[in-house]
């Protein structure tokens, strides 16, 4: 089953990510989202993470722009009728995902991988939305995707042998390592991380300091960066959200804390917003 081109469904921090490190891979990408401004703000935050490659002299700029010249946009979800590989990266809202799904199972070829990044929903669910639940498949990527070089690849009940050992073979690909997880909330990364970044919000509602939290886990525990400064990047939202999607099905032990729930009430979500634990309007 060789892929040799990937359609990405959204422009956003993971879609224009995915489609960075693809097309840097070799492959012929189509990014698709819903609005052209969203698409403008896709290939310029690929042509920034590009630049700093080329800044730190570990990229030419003739291979910045050959790069570029191998990924295509589009508004058109039919664009993707002749993709080997499609990529979802669509906000985590189920019915969405779903909805998108049944829409390629009527334009893809009958071969193509119909893959899913999600971080916490069911890939069974997700699949049973197309008549073709073998060929769909979970591939998540971590936030910021050109750096981080894990990638959870997660089958659901009824993916081929085939689509899974396709999807591990595309990731190593491009550079990185698959990690398999069973698809259940939160796979693996998420399940894990989720209730840390949790736990670390309920020690700033028992009074820590967010700064000092994060300090601890940098030095004390080797972390590169602290779940409070994690959550701030990821959204408090999303982290609100992954952490909802386990709570349904692993129970009490996952109940959000309230402090997390008020911060995305407030509009206080991180980076995206200039406010979450900490202030991003100066900097």
């Amino acid at each position: 089953m060789a892929i040799k081109s990937v359609f990405v469904i959204g422009a956003g921090t993971m879609g224009n990510g995915i489609a960075q490190v693809s097309a840097q891979a070799g492959y012929n990408v189509t990014m698709s989202d819903i609005k052209d401004e969203f698409i403008s703000k896709g290939i310029a935050a690929i042509e920034k993470s590009l630049d700093r490659g080329v800044k730190k002299g570990t990229m030419q700029e003739s291979e910045k722009a050959e790069i570029i010249s191998r990924i295509k946009t589009t508004l058109d979800m039919n664009d993707a009728k002749d993709a080997d590989l499609i990529i979802e990266a669509a906000p985590e809202v189920i019915d969405l995902k779903k909805n998108i799904f049944k829409q390629l199972d009527g334009i893809c070829k009958d071969d193509a991988i119909l893959a899913t990044n999600t971080s916490s929903l069911p890939i069974g669910e997700i699949a049973a939305a197309t008549k073709r639940p073998e060929k769909v498949v979970g591939i998540h990527f971590m936030n910021p995707v050109p750096v981080i070089k894990g990638v959870e690849v997660i089958p659901g009940m009824k993916t081929s042998n085939d689509v899974l050992e396709a999807s591990k073979e595309y990731v190593k690909s491009i550079g990185k390592e698959p990690c398999e997880a069973k698809d259940l909330s939160g796979f693996i990364v998420s399940r894990l991380v989720d209730v840390l970044m949790n736990e670390a919000i309920r020690c700033v509602m028992d009074g820590n300091k967010p700064e000092e939290i994060d300090k601890a886990m940098r030095l004390c525990c080797n972390f590169p960066i602290g779940p409070l400064e994690l959550c701030d990047l990821a959204g408090a939202d999303i982290v609100l959200h992954g952490t909802e999607t386990i709570y349904s099905e692993f129970g009490e032990r996952w109940t959000p804390a309230p402090l997390l729930k008020s911060m995305v009430q407030e509009g206080k979500l991180g980076r995206k917003t200039g406010r979450g634990f900490y202030d991003y309007t100066q900097k």
